[in-house]
């Protein structure tokens, strides 16, 4: 079960999107929040905090708190310190996906180093399309280790693998290590992607860790150059 301050944070977030809460108007004050939801204050500012920083939400000391005008065009990005897959970031009726390969493998010596094998420990591979609005959104190239994501089938793969995870065989997600690139289309890119050869792409190599400190995803995502893929980044000085 996801942490109150996230359903809290997904709640507030959606009835922004619905229009509860239009742009420019002010969201109930931290204690009205914390009776409705049945929570503590600090958990509902937790949340708010979250809200401010994927770009909903902003302060103004003594007014309140206020929707930012251009919040909806936050609605689509995708926080770069998300873990939750990207079935959580839109609804289920807008994510498809295609699998193209799903193979037990033997890992090359780059991602036995990533994923910290042991040797010949075997390894999921895993291409898919995901589609978001029935256009292609990302074309994903991953690997597990087998030993921790027992059981998996082709038909988990036509849905959300992270619900899998963590509902299934409840794993518990801890953090990733994230390069994202600009680069040049591939042969993939042009026939699953529809993307042109002079197109560039933006590429989201990550490995994601367990709470434990243990890693159970090497995984390459390409996005095509279509406006529609963003991440949103949140700089705090200390």
């Amino acid at each position: 079960m996801e942490p109150k301050y996230k359903q809290i944070l997904e709640t507030i977030k959606k009835q922004i999107i619905d229009g509860k809460y239009p742009a420019g108007s002010m969201i109930p004050d931290q204690n009205t929040l914390a009776r409705d939801f049945k929570t503590s204050r600090m958990t509902v500012k937790k949340a708010l905090d979250m809200l401010a920083i994927e770009g909903f939400i902003y302060s103004k000391r003594g007014a309140g708190t206020f929707v930012k005008k251009n919040a909806l065009a936050q609605k689509d990005a995708l926080p770069v310190d998300s873990y939750r897959g990207l079935s959580s970031q839109f609804s289920k009726a807008r994510v498809k996906s295609e699998p193209i390969v799903f193979d037990v493998t033997f890992p090359t010596s780059e991602i036995k180093e990533r994923l910290e094998l042991k040797q010949n420990e075997p390894v999921y591979e895993i291409l898919r399309l995901r589609f978001v609005d029935d256009e292609p959104y990302a074309l994903e190239h991953t690997f597990m280790p087998i030993s921790l994501v027992p059981n998996l089938s082709q038909e988990v793969l036509f849905g959300s693998i992270y619900a899998y995870l963590t509902k299934e065989i409840h794993l518990e997600i801890g953090g990733a290590f994230r390069k994202i690139s600009a680069e040049k289309a591939s042969k993939n890119d042009i026939k699953y992607l529809a993307s042109a050869e002079t197109d560039p792409i933006l590429q989201v190599e990550q490995v994601v860790y367990l709470q434990d400190g243990r890693p159970f995803e090497y995984s390459i995502s390409r996005h095509p150059y279509n406006g529609k893929h963003a991440y949103t980044i949140f700089d705090r000085k200390n």
